[in-house]
């Protein structure tokens, strides 16, 4: 019997063990869990967004128009017998889209698709209700189907007259109705005399388009038509008393056999358009996303319209000759234009500075992951440490202890590693990182080892918990050498930068943790000092519990460096991600008022004095600043010496000044009073590096013009928005000239080399302008109009943002939850002390109000310096990687963005760790008013 019932003590006993140990393994299981599915999933993780955010640029770049566009011009058909309304154009087009389609590279994965296929005509004349039109006409292939009209059909494609649909837009401006016939006149199309038909009116904002795939699909297409097309959503109006002698502008829809009949009429040739849409999905995206990926894929755009020209017509060279055919209509060789090699070089360079960001927020997550796991097993070590000292008493070696512990827990690390893997593997994208995911597993798995062989080794039980000599020394010199590896780690990345391979980058993980011992070493040395300061001053008060509450704080703050570590890195990531994202969104903001100068602009003006005219008469413009840029080369007039090459900038000042009176610019010509009236000769300016008085002088076709320096240019002139528009599309140069445009009237409008029309007004009409001058980028003999709002939404749609603010969120997210659960262990493993206090204190009368404040004030100041350390180090952070964070490739603009930390999420996560110290102390307090004082006051114990 008394065998039995020592064999089931002894089963309890182990029973009791095992469950005791439970919430541990499940802690190390769940840990491994998490951090081997970031660790191996990390680099498919930093591949699949940047697919992603590449797919959105490139999606974003083709709002436009198609990333590639292909062109042929093409005569009438040969035979002059035939019948012009025979001839079906959209069937003999079709041969040659197939071409350009199946030309593309199998490597895009079917990524690069016909987009339309498009023939304009230029204008007729015509009369309409609302006055005189020039009427041009378009054949489009992604024009809308019936769905998308409201009144009326799509011109038909057989028959033998001239159908034309028109916009309700169209039709409401120009006083048209359904069955009217518009005469047809002669206009930059000659020779040409016809009668259309209005057959039907569509819409262009959706509204009648029904549901269905294919009405959707089609509806897609007409969107991306009237943006590159706007004439067709809405008439233009012409100023009064234009030189074109019209009053309307428009566009309309025909049928291909109607653009031919029209061709052979006038005998003229005209030019169709095919357009190649590159829709990577972010799979096939992910494999061009990397270094190589971007140089294979400009490999590929290089090639593909070379291998699409050589299968349409052969290896022919354009020499403005039709030595290929259409269908029955000769025809020249393929031409192609496209923007997508500038945009992926972008892509690249600004992805470079994302993956820092990226790789920064999944290295902070490790490192706030490790040191959940470390203050895991410190609390384990501290649990069964009275039972392992009584072991060793017994003649058991620390090793062998360490070794039963590394066997214990090996399921349970095993376990996390293949639920960790297997979740890496759950992801789409390239294999899971194993070599990754086993190193940290098995961090994970030695430190319980680790500490345990620590807490035992010989060294340790000689001393007994007696201080430890020359412990000052070695804690001195081990804080010297974390500060001198944070430093060099720093240096190292600054001067080095990241890697360029795929994967985290080993220097850029390390940094994180480096800075955050760095700035725990220094604030340990340095955070006891006000706290004793408090102390002394609370001992000259009534009552002690602030006086025993600072104390311990100030005594035991070497013992907190591990709290204060995850809480400063996590604090330090977070801050440091709202701080890039902040600065990243109000850069991009900044950098589209630079690009645009004012609410709109029009960029070569002078080229196109008409339409700036025109421009300028929209609806809800109030006022236009004339904006013009000369390179010169001016000498000094009295030395000769060179002034340097400068630009010689001209803006209407006194315009400025009543339309943007904060412009830098406008402040300071007239504070120069070059705004006033003109006196003397010369051209006076502010300049850069001259001083009040300087002569300059510059050649300008052979003659000689004298420059007057009104002053120095102050500094901020050099972000004046209001300049952006013309310094943007130039190289920087060394020297910055400014002068009122009354003053440059000898020079003449050919020879600037850029000009800029700023529209300002509140409610501009962004319909009309657009109809004026399409936001299609191929077609710039006519300039590029930029709208601020357009311009803003752009940037707030960037993907790589939208990507950059995911990544980081998530990656918060998980490591503030990490940084809660090592914060509660960490109070759990000096509860026990805080317990005894409360006790002895509560046997001397101490009430519960007191004990609860004697908590709070014991751990508030460990709370304050992580939330002091942790967010200027977020907030440093950006100035400490230097070169390898550089948030103006992002931006853009005159000069970097300005900083912008996010205060909101500051102050939100400062406030949730002090939340979470009061609950804490809340239920510790609670816990102990239930606990008996004897199940804590025992004699004997160490430090009692």
């Amino acid at each position: 019997m008394k065998v039995r019932r020592s064999v089931r003590s002894l089963r309890w006993v182990a029973v009791r063990e095992v469950r005791a140990d439970v919430p541990l393994l499940v802690c190390l299981a769940v840990l491994v869990a998490l951090l081997t599915a970031v660790a191996a999933a990390g680099p498919g993780l930093l591949d699949r967004l940047a697919g992603r955010a590449l797919a959105s640029r490139l999606e974003q770049e083709q709002q436009v128009e198609p990333g590639i566009l292909f062109s042929a011009r093409f005569e009438p058909a040969d035979s002059a017998d035939a019948d012009a309304w025979a001839s079906d154009l959209a069937e003999d087009l079709l041969p040659v889209t197939e071409v350009i389609a199946n030309a593309a590279p199998d490597a895009l994965n079917g990524g690069l698709v016909h987009d339309s296929t498009r023939v304009e005509l230029p204008f007729l004349r015509t009369v309409v209700g609302a006055g005189e039109a020039g009427l041009g006409l378009v054949y489009a292939s992604d024009a809308p189907g019936r769905g998308a009209y409201v009144e009326g059909r799509p011109p038909a494609r057989s028959g033998k007259r001239v159908e034309i649909a028109v916009s309700t837009r169209t039709r409401d401006a120009l006083k048209l109705r359904l069955g009217q016939k518009l005469p047809l006149s002669p206009g930059a199309l000659e020779n040409v005399q016809a009668t259309a038909v209005v057959v039907g009116f569509f819409t262009t904002d959706g509204a009648g388009t029904k549901s269905g795939d294919a009405k959707a699909a089609s509806a897609e297409g007409g969107d991306r038509l009237w943006h590159e097309v706007p004439l067709l959503a809405g008439p233009s109006r012409f100023p009064p008393r234009s030189a074109a002698g019209l009053d309307w502008e428009a566009r309309a829809l025909v049928a291909p056999g109607t653009v031919t009949a029209l061709q052979a009429q006038a005998g003229a040739v005209l030019t169709v358009t095919w357009g190649m849409r590159l829709d990577l999905d972010e799979g096939t995206a992910a494999g061009f996303a990397g270094d190589q990926g971007q140089g294979e894929l400009q490999r590929l755009l290089v090639r593909y319209p070379d291998d699409a020209r050589s299968v349409f017509c052969g290896d022919i060279a354009d020499f403005g000759g039709m030595f290929c055919e259409i269908g029955p209509h000769p025809a020249s060789t393929l031409q192609h234009s496209t923007h997508l090699p500038d945009a992926l070089t972008d892509f690249g360079r600004q992805w470079r500075q994302g993956r820092v960001v990226i790789s920064f927020a999944l290295a902070s997550l490790l490192v706030v992951g490790l040191l959940a796991a470390a203050v895991t097993a410190l609390l384990a070590v501290r649990r069964s440490l009275d039972a392992h000292r009584l072991q060793r008493a017994r003649g058991a070696s620390a090793t062998g202890l360490a070794l039963a512990r590394a066997v214990h827990t090996a399921p349970a690390v095993l376990l996390g590693l293949v639920a960790g893997i297997a979740a890496a593997r759950s992801l789409p994208g390239p294999s899971p990182a194993y070599a990754q995911a086993l190193l940290v597993a098995g961090l994970v798995w030695l430190l319980l080892p680790a500490l345990t062989w620590h807490a035992l080794r010989d060294r340790s039980a000689r001393t007994g918990g007696r201080p430890v000599p020359f412990a000052a020394g070695r804690r001195l010199t081990a804080e010297a050498v974390v500060l001198l590896l944070a430093a060099a780690g720093v240096v190292a990345l600054r001067t080095r930068g990241t890697a360029a391979e795929a994967g985290p980058d080993p220097l850029l993980a390390a940094v994180p943790a480096l800075l955050g011992l760095a700035t725990v070493a220094v604030l340990v040395r340095c955070y006891p000092l006000p706290v004793r300061i408090l102390a002394r001053m609370s001992a000259r008060r009534r009552g002690v519990v602030a006086l025993i509450a600072l104390s311990r704080a100030a005594k035991e703050a070497p013992a907190r460096a591990l709290a204060l570590l995850v809480l400063v890195v996590t604090l330090a990531g977070a801050v440091f991600g709202g701080f890039v994202a902040g600065t990243l969104a109000e850069g991009r903001r900044e950098a589209a008022g630079w690009q645009v100068g004012a609410d709109a602009s029009y960029l070569g003006a002078q080229r196109s004095p008409a339409v700036a005219e025109r421009l300028a008469q929209v609806r809800g413009v109030r006022e236009t600043v004339s904006v013009r840029q000369l390179r010169v080369d001016p000498t000094s007039a009295t030395s000769g010496s060179r002034y340097g090459i400068a630009s010689l900038v001209g803006i209407d000042g006194a315009r400025l000044r009543a339309a943007a009176p904060h412009s830098p610019a406008a402040r300071a010509l007239d504070a120069a009073g070059l705004t006033g009236s003109r006196s003397g000769t010369g051209i006076r300016v502010l300049a850069t590096g001259a001083r009040a008085g300087d002569q300059l002088t510059i050649i300008l076709h052979g003659r000689k013009m004298d420059l007057r320096v009104a002053g120095p240019l102050p500094d901020d002139v050099l972000q004046d928005p209001a300049l952006g528009p013309v310094r943007g599309t130039t190289p920087s140069r060394e020297r910055l000239l400014l002068a009122d445009n009354r003053d440059l009237t000898a020079i003449g409008a050919s020879d600037y080399e850029g000009s800029s029309l700023l529209l300002y007004g509140p409610h501009l009409d962004v319909q009309t302008l657009r109809s004026l001058v399409p936001r299609a980028g191929h077609d710039t003999a006519v300039g590029e109009l930029r709208i601020r709002s357009e311009e803003e939404a752009d940037a707030a749609a960037d993907g790589m943002i939208s990507v950059l603010r995911a990544a980081h969120t998530t990656c918060t997210a998980l490591a503030v939850l990490l940084a809660l659960l090592a914060l509660v262990l960490e109070l759990l493993l000096s509860a026990e002390a805080r317990g005894r206090t409360t006790a002895y204190l509560r046997t001397l009368g101490l009430g519960g109000r007191a004990t609860t404040g004697l908590h709070l004030l014991q751990l508030l100041p460990m709370v304050v310096a992580a939330v002091a350390g942790g967010t200027a180090l977020g907030l440093t952070l950006p100035a400490l990687l230097g070169p390898a964070l550089d948030l103006r490739e992002f931006t853009g603009g005159p000069a970097a963005p300005t900083p912008h930390p996010d205060l909101l999420l500051t102050a939100a996560l400062g406030a949730g760790l002090g939340m979470l110290v009061v609950v804490a102390v809340g239920v510790e307090t609670w816990i102990g008013r239930r606990r008996g004082l004897g199940a804590v006051l025992r004699l004997g114990r160490n430090g009692d």
